[in-house]
């Protein structure tokens, strides 16, 4: 499954981040898809092209799974349907990066989800069907043995990777969006050892050229002035002291 080491939705990476060609070769769901729309193309090419012949008794070309038809019919139309699919969830899981909205990347996963099991329990009754009726065979004479086996072969082999794929697209339906992965925007801390916050530019400072005041030179001519002595009050006299009381 594709790499989930940043923020994802759905098992895929959040949109704007490109399409790696290389790196979705790589993933075990493509490979799975691919071998799953090779099988097809075995199983439903097999029969198409070998799979009806005449036999000595009667002039109409049969199935050669016990002159069943119903059972190349199957066949021919589960891997048909299986080869088409393949290719659509291919465009679909190459378009799945592209997609902002997590509810349409939710309805793709589902529609992955449930077509994949439906087509391995689909495959699980084609194996059957094919294998009992090839059991049933007895005369093999002139009949394509090799492409009747590789049919059984390829059908039993599609419930394996139909049934990888059931799983790998029922992790991304419960992975859903990755709250925890998702981005949040924190503030970065303070540098103290910078004059200026992180966040803030420093504007750029033009002092004003400072010209002192200057004072002329006071003359030494001019005596200097003695400062007077403080004001002192004269204190009252002592109340005994020369009382004359005055006289009528």
């Amino acid at each position: 499954m594709e790499d989930t080491g940043g923020a994802t939705a759905y098992g895929v990476s959040l949109a704007g981040g490109g399409f790696d060609f290389y790196k979705f070769i790589r993933q075990p769901q493509t490979i799975v898809r691919i071998l799953s729309w090779i099988f097809a193309l075995v199983v439903f090419a097999s029969i198409t092209t070998e799979g009806y012949v005449n036999t000595a008794h009667s002039p109409e070309a049969k199935c050669f799974f016990n002159q069943n038809d119903s059972a190349c019919h199957y066949a021919i139309g589960i891997g048909v349907i299986a080869f088409l699919a393949c290719v659509a969830f291919l465009v679909l899981d190459v378009y799945m990066p592209f997609m902002s909205n997590a509810k349409e990347r939710k309805y793709a996963v589902m529609a992955d989800l449930g077509f994949s099991g439906a087509w391995s329990f689909l495959w699980f009754v084609c194996f059957c069907l094919l294998a009992s009726q090839w059991a049933k065979t007895h005369d093999v004479s002139g009949l394509p043995e090799d492409a009747a086996r590789a049919t059984v072969a390829f059908s039993f082999f599609s419930i394996a990777t139909w049934g990888i794929l059931t799983y790998f697209a029922l992790v991304r339906f419960r992975r859903g969006v990755n709250e925890s992965t998702l981005p949040t925007y924190t503030e970065p801390p303070q540098d103290h050892h910078t004059a200026y916050p992180p966040t803030y530019a420093p504007t750029s400072y033009n002092p004003t050229t400072y010209t002192p005041t200057t004072y002329s030179t006071y003359p030494s001519s001019v005596p200097d002035m003695q400062p007077q002595p403080p004001f002192t009050p004269t204190p009252p006299p002592p109340a005994d002291a020369g009382y004359q009381p005055p006289s009528y």
